[in-house]
């Protein structure tokens, strides 16, 4: 048995191997339902990821900046899955969660534009909802290398590049793999709402001399209500925005 330890102070004795799944189980049914992230010794895992000491576990939903983080994290390898299926040829880079949403850099031979929108919208949506778990797993340095370079990703090689072996590893999801930390969402299909916000140009790790890549935001939802929410709130700011006041009531 190991004993967990929740931010309360309560202490939960379970199983050696139990996953943070497991924790919140054990507190209620409700709240597994709505877990999608956890730390453990405040590290960010996966919520299937084993326990095997003695440790402080953080349970997290996407109402937590943590569980929102992991949350358009996964979204990003949703959304860079999408673009690879749209865009043949297409060079991933990295896709991190940002204060709100999420981007991710590509090296695109066919450009991005805003009337692509509403089809990558779509192939994402279509993409989520096959539910597919998202699986981490190690690779050795010369595995990693070996895959981008076949793959003529030399993006991703750079990457692997400046990376230790035995810290490398893969997120798997459906047909998609991406080179990756961790810490994700239990699955697609948790992913109910999603839209790009914006394209624009972005130099490969922030160096003009590098070359430069098509940056996708986006911003996703466990719910479309949510979604509608917060365009609403968007709107409404753009609205009280002083300039276009101004403007509108001949103030200068």
């Amino acid at each position: 048995m190991i004993k967990v330890t929740l931010p309360d102070g309560a202490v939960k004795e379970l199983p050696k191997g139990s996953s943070p799944m497991d924790v919140a189980l054990s507190i209620s049914e409700g709240l597994a339902r709505n877990v999608i992230s956890a730390k453990v010794n405040g590290t960010t895992v996966e919520v299937t990821t084993p326990i095997t000491t003695d440790a402080k576990v953080t349970l997290f939903t996407f109402d937590s900046e943590d569980g929102k983080k992991a949350f358009w994290h996964s979204s990003a390898h949703i959304l860079a899955q999408a673009l690879e299926k749209l865009y043949p040829g297409i060079k991933l880079t990295i896709g991190p969660a940002i204060e709100n949403g999420f981007y991710y850099d590509v090296d695109s031979p066919t450009p991005i534009r805003e009337e692509d929108f509403k089809k990558i919208e779509d192939k994402f949506l279509e993409l989520a909802r096959e539910k597919a778990d998202f699986k981490m797993r190690a690779v050795s340095k010369a595995d990693a290398l070996a895959k981008y370079k076949k793959e003529g990703n030399e993006y991703k090689v750079e990457l692997i590049e400046n990376l230790n072996d035995g810290e490398i590893t893969f997120c798997d999801h459906s047909d998609f793999t991406d080179l990756c930390r961790g810490g994700h969402i239990p699955n697609t299909g948790i992913v109910k709402a999603f839209k790009v916000m914006n394209v624009a140009g972005a130099y490969w790790r922030a160096d003009q001399t590098k070359n430069q890549l098509t940056r996708v935001y986006g911003i996703s939802f466990p719910k479309q209500k949510l979604l509608e929410e917060y365009l609403e709130l968007l709107e409404q700011a753009k609205q009280r925005d002083h300039r276009k006041l101004g403007k509108e009531l001949e103030l200068f």
